[in-house]
Formats: C-alpha cells, structure tokens, sequence
C-alpha cells in the first residue's frame, strides 16, 4: 500500500492493521503475485479452481471473497486495471468513507485486500476463450489458463464524444455520471448530453441539486419513451437544445462552458456551465466474451435463472457487464461478493 493512500484518505491509519499485519505485508504480496505472473511463460499452461476476469469493484470484491475461501484465485485484471474508479477524481457514495476517497486509492485498497488473503492479480487481457468443454480455457498475453470456474467481471465503458477538452476536463466538471457526481453541483448550472432515456433520466435526476440543467440533442427528436421526454419538456429547470452538439469544452482548469454548433444549419452559441454531463450511452466490454456467452439485445452478458450464473455452469456474471441499470461501485461490489459465494458453491457441488 503506498504512502500517498495513507496519508490522504482520512482514517486509513486504522484500517493499515488489517492489512498490514506486519510490515509491508500487502507489498510483499502485490510483488509475488508480479514475480508469479513473470514465470508463467516458462511453463505449462497454468490450471487453477478460479479465474476472475476484471478488475474493478466487482472482480476484487469476488477476489477478495473467493480468495478468504481457499481458492486462490488468479485474477486476469487487464493492461488497464481498475475500471471506471481509475478516472474518477473523488468517491464520495462508497461506505465507509465519510470525507470521500479518490477512485484510484479505492481500487489500490481493494488489491491490497485480495492479494492479502492470496488472490494473485495479473495486469493482462484476455485474448480468446474457450468455454466449450472442461476444463474452462482462456489465453492472456501468451500463456493459457485452464478453470473448473471463471466469473467474468469486465465491466463497461462509458461512450464519450471524443474531444480533447472532454479528456483534459475529466473530473473536473465533465463527467459521465449523474448519480456519482450531481451532488458537486448544487446551485449550479449544468449540461446533459444525448436524446436516448438514460439523458433524459440525468437530466431530471440533477434538477435535485442544479439551478438550471441544458438538455443538448443533436437531432430534432428524442430518441427516449415518451413518459421521460414530457417529463423533461414540463420540467422548469430543463432547457431544451435540439439539433445541437458540443463542437468544444471550455475551461482551462475547470468547466466553464460550452460551443455549441447547429446540426441543422450554420448557427453557434455558448453557453456559460460549471459541468458536462455526457450521457450517449456505455459498451459493455463483453467483446472476448461474445461467441462464448448469451448476449441481451443491448450487448451485455446475460445471467441465467437465479443468483450471478450464466448459461454456462461454473461460468459467473457480476458488475457492469450484466448491469445497464444501476453502473455503481457498491453494487458492482455487492455482484462480485454474489458471484463469488455462487462460484465456491458451485464448486462444492462438483467435489472440485
């Protein structure tokens, strides 16, 4: 665990014992899981009970419970660990964190958890699987894994407009999530952008707390049910801007505003914002997992009957990949703990 956690997450110093019983121990442990995955091409392909794909909220918390029950699992967390928590500046929704925590120290102590209880983490993506027969088989950066279980937790990715502003003022008021970061913007005026349902429901979710919120569509219709549209057209801090898109975030350490350009003909506005709230849409990252799993008609992974199983036994579901709804940390966590009582179960079952 480093120093910069201990320091600037209030309290921490409470929580070093649990996971640190002696010195240095979580770093000791994140070294072996590295040193681990560094001799794995060097032999056979690598068998083992469990297999997590994904490392945010949902695969740690499956981690950290899988690996308190003896399975040791191997987590094959990809080149960009972390999940969506990696780019968000300040978590202030998660328990037991009163003053907040950033999303970066979060993930780090949910990795010093699993590796203390012995999961071994391994920064890679998975290129291909194979869940046709037994055992599970799953490749990642050259080396093939074998499993009597997997729980895919992969999570999703927001849609962004692909702006260098947008990148630049990331956190600092261009976000991709109302029910995270609306409450930094009470009193203030925001925008929402998309025309489907999901920026219908942003923009009357931060009506709780903006003095003004800019609906921007770039067409001239919604794309949403029509119960939300009139809901927001009714709404008397919603303003509507049809045929409009973002051509430019302003702001240099914080938003400021918007240019806007008309899709329908040559006009240009801006408007003066504290924040963007960008709401076209997430891709579930199910791509690996496509050919191998069922599929809902929005491209996320389908789970099977009760609980987090898939169509596949010993094959597990948790988080954003299954999740169009809610997308938060806690109940991607609170799936990852799911996934991972139903796996260990499962394996009871099968003596395994």
């Amino acid at each position: 665990m480093s120093d910069d956690i201990k320091t600037t997450i209030p309290g921490l110093a409470g929580l070093k014992i649990a996971f640190e019983q002696e010195p240095s121990a979580s770093r000791v442990v994140l070294e072996s899981a590295q040193a681990f995955g560094s001799k794995l091409k060097e032999g056979p392909p690598v068998e083992t009970k469990l297999i997590i794909v994904g490392s945010g909220p949902a695969g740690l918390t499956a981690a950290i419970y899988a690996a308190r029950d003896n399975l040791a699992p191997i987590v094959l967390g990809g080149s960009e660990p972390g999940g969506q928590l990696m780019i968000t500046d300040i978590v202030e929704n998660y328990p037991g964190f009163p003053d907040g925590v950033s999303g970066p120290d979060l993930i780090e102590l949910f990795r010093a958890q699993a590796t203390r209880f012995g999961a071994r983490l391994l920064d890679v993506d998975v290129d291909r699987v194979d869940l046709s027969g037994r055992p599970l088989r799953l490749w990642a950066a050259g080396v093939e894994y074998r499993t009597e279980a997997l729980i895919v937790a992969t999570g999703a990715s927001a849609l962004w407009l692909g702006m260098e502003s947008e990148t630049r003022l990331r956190g600092h008021g261009v976000s991709a999530c109302a029910t995270c970061d609306g409450f930094f913007f009470r009193d203030k005026e925001v925008a929402v952008v998309g025309g489907g349902d999901t920026a219908l429901e942003e923009a009357l979710f931060l009506t709780r707390f903006a003095r003004k919120v800019h609906l921007i569509v770039r067409r001239d219709a919604f794309r949403g049910s029509k119960i939300m549209v009139d809901r927001a057209r009714q709404h008397p801090k919603i303003e509507l801007h049809m045929n409009r898109e973002i051509e430019e975030i302003l702001g240099a350490d914080s938003v400021s505003g918007v240019r806007l350009r008309s899709t329908a003909d040559a006009g240009a506005e801006a408007l003066g914002l504290d924040g963007v709230f960008v709401a076209i849409g997430h891709r579930p990252n199910a791509a690996v997992f496509a050919d191998a799993l069922k599929l809902d008609n929005r491209g996320y992974l389908a789970l099977e009957g009760e609980g987090t199983a898939s169509a596949i036994p010993g094959v597990f579901i948790a988080g954003d990949v299954d999740d169009s709804r809610y997308r938060q940390a806690v109940t991607a966590a609170g799936e990852g703990a799911r996934a991972a009582i139903d796996a260990e179960r499962w394996l009871e079952g099968q003596n395994a």
